[in-house]
């Protein structure tokens, strides 16, 4: 073979090569995106009790858009939407509905009753498993809403000319008191007892050279006359920070800021002295307060469990992002990244359950079982 040949010969030969080459790293380049993936899921999944896929489990399918608009509530999800709130089964069948027009609807529900307003709207429904309870139209805007035990309903609303007005419906949307706010700031979260004798409202005056916050008390009796709502306590602290939500535990209240715990003591409104940089929920559970916190931004969440005589009975990591927390009497089940936590009230995990989809919404349904609500559709969890 000549000079020439073998000349020609060698672009064919190294396209050749080239080709190889270029395979065998698209090969390498897929495996190591796949190890990376699996190690990822192996990781979500290490130390897991069990894992199960939410779309073999029971209910129905629907797409995302769909699934954002569903909230488990007794024994089943309602549906809301800016035209019609709907009580369905687990199995998608509408029970009973009601019709609205809201511009931004927002659902708070509770293991009886459930209400869905119209945020900086002026109306609000409630209702219970069994149908609508009432539908009310209100004056000033909404800001907020809380449910009590027995049906009672409070409503966070703007003032014309003060600082917000909270008002009071009993179960057949009677108005049983408007409060309004001159002096104490604006109206941020209101809460019930468990027997809804008094009902609780935070504030933040914002007026003076430093912003100051309150618990007010209003006591709910029941005479000949009707229901008797009065003003009957008043707590303040020197720390400016902003309460935003109040909690009843028998005779015990605390509040939640974003940077710590509250509680009345005798006559005076007292920070708990726990790390707690960045609280996201609180919730009551079995006479405990359970707290998802982390001690920074960019740190990973905590679950801390609290008792009234203000010891940590249980405080370890949970996980990175928190999607949804629901509570029984019980049990406080924890949605995050793509895992469930189960509780029980003295911190005692029941379950840690690895799920494939990422979950909007869990609830409470049937005792101990769980409704999700994932990307998919809305399932059932024992």
């Amino acid at each position: 073979m000549s000079d020439n040949d073998d000349k020609r010969g060698r672009p064919h030969t190294n396209g050749k090569l080239t080709l190889v080459v270029l395979v065998f790293a698209v090969i390498l380049l897929a495996s190591v995106i796949l190890v990376f993936v699996v190690s990822k899921q192996i990781e979500a999944n290490e130390g897991a009790d069990r894992q199960i896929k939410l779309s073999a489990q029971g209910g129905f399918s629907c797409e995302y858009s769909e699934a954002q608009k569903l909230y488990p509530f007794a024994d089943g999800v309602l549906k809301v939407t800016g035209e019609r709130v709907a009580y369905l089964t687990l199995s998608g069948n509408e029970v009973f509905s009601e019709s609205v027009k809201y511009s931004n609807p927002q659902c708070f529900t509770s293991e009886d009753y459930a209400v869905v307003f119209d945020s900086d709207g002026y109306s609000l429904v409630c209702l219970s498993r069994d149908g609508i309870l009432f539908s009310v139209p209100i004056e000033n805007k909404i800001k907020s809403v809380a449910i009590g035990q027995k049906g009672y309903v409070a409503a966070i609303t703007d003032g014309d000319d003060s600082y917000g007005e909270v008002l009071l419906f009993d179960n057949k949307g009677n108005t049983l008191s408007q409060w309004t706010s001159y002096n104490s700031g604006y109206p941020l979260g209101v809460s019930f007892n468990e027997d809804c004798s008094t009902m609780a409202v935070t504030t933040l005056n914002t007026n003076g050279a430093s912003a100051v916050p309150y618990i007010r008390l209003f006591s709910i009796n029941s005479t000949d006359k009707g229901t008797e709502v009065s003003d009957s306590a008043m707590y303040t602290t020197a720390d400016a920070s902003s309460l935003a939500s109040v909690y009843f535990i028998g005779d015990d209240i605390y509040a939640a800021a974003s940077d710590g715990i509250f509680k009345v003591e005798g006559e005076e409104l007292v920070k708990l002295n726990f790390d707690f940089s960045s609280v996201n929920y609180v919730k009551v559970v079995g006479g405990r307060l359970f707290v998802v916190y982390s001690t920074s931004v960019e740190q990973v969440n905590r679950l801390a469990v609290i008792t009234t005589s203000d010891s940590v009975i249980y405080d370890s990591d949970i996980g990175s992002d928190v999607n949804s927390v629901a509570v029984s009497d019980s049990l406080c089940a924890i949605s995050v990244d793509k895992r469930i936590f189960v509780f029980k009230s003295d911190g005692t995990i029941t379950d840690d359950i690895s799920v494939d989809e990422d979950v909007l919404r869990i609830g409470f349904i049937e005792g101990d079982r769980l409704c999700a609500v994932s990307t998919s559709g809305v399932h059932t969890v024992n």
